[in-house]
């Protein structure tokens, strides 16, 4: 599998991996069983050359390139990124979900991100076990329906408890570095019991 930037201009590419989406599919990314993909859905999830959206695919390495997941960063309230992301049928379970995510958290990262959100509704089975895999999560709640997740990339946290405390390489007051290096202690604890009241 390969994994690249959505290149501005690719609407063809973004037209042909939502044609390949059961309604099912369609309906737990976009919240509505959309029968076809707008110009204005098309600009949202594709916009890859506007001004803090990030955009990433992922395809196959045979001869035909075909694309069969799509990932994409926006900006979004309280300097949150909010992430989307959506996998071919035929491709789901295979581990392509999470590979995508964990590139396009680290290239969010170094356009500035930090703090990321991600809405979805209650019946998809995917989020959760997606955000095991790449996230740490700070805060979750449901409202109609909808929950919306608030988390960081595990990857920046592990970065940063491998460095020394206060390591003049990183630039990073010594206060903050300790902060930081027991955030994931008290993200796991608020995960831990997200998942006990939900149980």
């Amino acid at each position: 599998m390969h994994f690249r930037s959505l290149q501005p201009g690719e609407d063809g590419v973004v037209r042909d991996l939502f044609a390949r989406l059961s309604l099912p599919t369609r309906y737990l990314r976009f919240f509505l069983p959309l029968p076809v993909l707008s110009d204005s859905l098309l600009r949202i999830i594709g916009g890859a050359e506007e001004q803090g959206r990030i955009a990433m695919v992922a395809e196959t390495t045979d001869v035909c390139r075909q694309v069969v997941a799509l990932g994409n960063v926006a900006p979004a309230d309280y300097g949150r990124g909010e992430v989307g992301l959506v996998v071919a049928d035929a491709w789901q379970r295979q581990g392509v979900g999470s590979a995508l995510a964990g590139r396009l958290l680290r290239a969010a990262q170094d356009c500035g991100y930090s703090k990321f959100v991600v809405y979805s509704l209650i019946g998809n089975p995917a989020v959760r076990p997606l955000l095991a895999h790449v996230a740490d999560v700070l805060s979750s709640r449901t409202h109609y329906g909808m929950s919306e997740t608030t988390f960081v990339s595990r990857q920046s946290i592990e970065s940063i408890r491998r460095r020394p405390v206060g390591d003049a390489r990183d630039g990073i007051p010594r206060s903050i570095v300790r902060e930081l290096s027991g955030l994931e202690d008290v993200c796991g604890r608020l995960q831990r019991a997200l998942e006990h009241e939900d149980g």
